[in-house]
């Protein structure tokens, strides 16, 4: 067996067993289970439980092959601990599977997510790589945001595959570089042998709501999936219904959300909330219906589109139930969520019941809570409510940080008629340096959420 052959103590062991028949024997059911090593590592519960077990074969004298390493490696990759990378580094060393191109790579992966500078000496020292190789190194740079590292590697390559051509449109695309990314992909479709996957669009619609033509360009790209007959998944599907809805095509998401394989959290989350951000309140509360009829557990992330659809279409007793219901799927709030309590309590007047979710909140109030309290404060004229919070407001928010906030509380004075105490804040936020902008987007919008 190859497996046997790749380790020298193994080699050793074996002629000590020819030697001895009843180690022989006893042996021969070592070796019939030696497999399961390998599959228990694979099938571990944790990566915790996988290093047991790696350390379990260590202690026993087990040689190892390449498919226990292997799954040792994968399992860890997640972890991003480096010391503990640079251990399994070293026992590799001392196994002798350094050279081997697979278990090189597979190591390569997992220092790539704990540092980069160790993944590149790995990546110098390897005698053998391969397009996987090369392609890991990519998308490690595109993590540390080495642009040009990146794609002076994917121009050096021998040879790219598609997964090449994603992970360099993705570097560009997770670093803000849009045309680069976009033109990249234009190169791509010219080349006959090569043509983009499901991975390679998710990369680029990904990066299309930041950019002025997401419609012209996003529909192009949806065309070019119908065009090939690709069955929309939960993970393009889900990208397709966030650029639809980022741009306002709010029918054009809902029938792709209609006709999505295997809908997840994410996918129901993701029309949630593009439904929510347009004002599209009652049809929220619809959706999150039909997802919880449908068996999907909803996360933090779908009660906060729930709630920010009930603040902006005034449903307060609906989002006041969809509060509660948080705690009773195992959740805890987020400041998200108090922040949509809030902003739904001060738009609807209701001063007082805003004041309360602050004050028994779990969490510290941050600027975007404050300043929707004192927005709403002010749309309501309610300056003596106002006042009531200043001083806390100011403990928490320093005039350097966000002066928005407090050109916000200079402008209540004014409007209670309260000059000097106007001044006065007005001087502290000359004397920080503060700038002189109106702040944050809540203050100039009067809503947080």
């Amino acid at each position: 067996m190859s497996l046997l052959n790749r380790s020298k103590s193994m080699k050793l062991f074996l002629s000590h067993l020819i030697l001895n028949p009843i180690i022989y024997q006893q042996s021969i059911r070592l070796v019939r289970s030696f497999n399961s090593w390998s599959l228990a590592i694979r099938n571990a519960s944790s990566p915790h439980k996988a290093l047991h077990l790696y350390s379990q074969m260590h202690r026993l004298s087990l040689p190892f092959d390449t498919f226990s390493i292997l799954f040792t490696l994968k399992s860890c990759t997640h972890l991003q601990n480096l010391p503990l990378i640079r251990h399994l580094h070293s026992h590799l060393l001392k196994l002798g599977f350094d050279t081997h191109v697979y278990v090189a790579t597979s190591l390569l992966q997992a220092y790539v997510g704990a540092s980069s500078d160790d993944a590149h000496a790995l990546f110098d020292e390897m005698p053998e790589r391969n397009t996987v190789t090369w392609n890991t190194m990519v998308s490690g740079y595109s993590k540390s945001g080495n642009v040009e590292k990146a794609r002076n590697l994917f121009d050096g390559m021998p040879v790219r595959d598609v997964a090449s051509w994603s992970a360099m449109i993705a570097c560009y695309m997770s670093n803000g570089l849009w045309e680069n990314g976009l033109v990249l992909f234009r190169e791509m479709l010219l080349l006959e042998d090569l043509k983009p996957d499901r991975v390679t669009l998710c990369s680029i619609l990904a990066g299309f709501s930041h950019m002025g033509s997401i419609g012209l360009l996003g529909k192009s790209v949806h065309a070019y999936t119908l065009k090939n007959g690709w069955e929309l998944n939960a993970e393009l599907g889900t990208v397709l219904v966030v650029m639809y809805v980022k741009c306002g095509y709010l029918k054009n998401a809902s029938h792709v959300f209609s006709l999505m394989e295997g809908r997840n959290v994410v996918s129901w989350t993701a029309l949630i909330c593009g439904s929510a951000q347009h004002g599209y309140g009652k049809e929220v509360l619809s959706i999150f219906d039909m997802m919880k009829q449908a068996g999907v557990r909803p996360n933090e992330l779908t009660f906060t589109g729930v709630l920010t659809a009930c603040a902006r279409a005034g449903l307060v007793e609906e989002g006041h139930g969809y509060f509660r219901m948080i705690e009773g799927y195992g959740l805890k709030p987020t400041i998200q969520h108090y922040g949509c309590m809030v902003d739904m309590f001060g738009k609807a007047g209701l001063l007082g019941e805003a004041y309360e979710v602050i004050r028994t909140m779990r969490l510290k109030p941050n600027v975007v809570v404050w300043g929707s309290f004192l927005c709403s404060c002010k749309l309501h004229k309610q300056f003596e409510m106002a006042e009531r919070v200043f001083d806390q407001v100011m403990e928490t928010v320093k005039p350097e940080n966000d002066g928005g906030v407090y050109t916000l509380i200079s402008d209540l004075y004014v409007l209670s008629g309260k000059w000097d105490d106007a001044e006065r804040v007005r001087k502290l936020m000359v004397n920080q340096n503060v700038k002189k902008t109106r702040g944050s987007s809540f203050i100039r919008s009067g809503a947080g959420f």
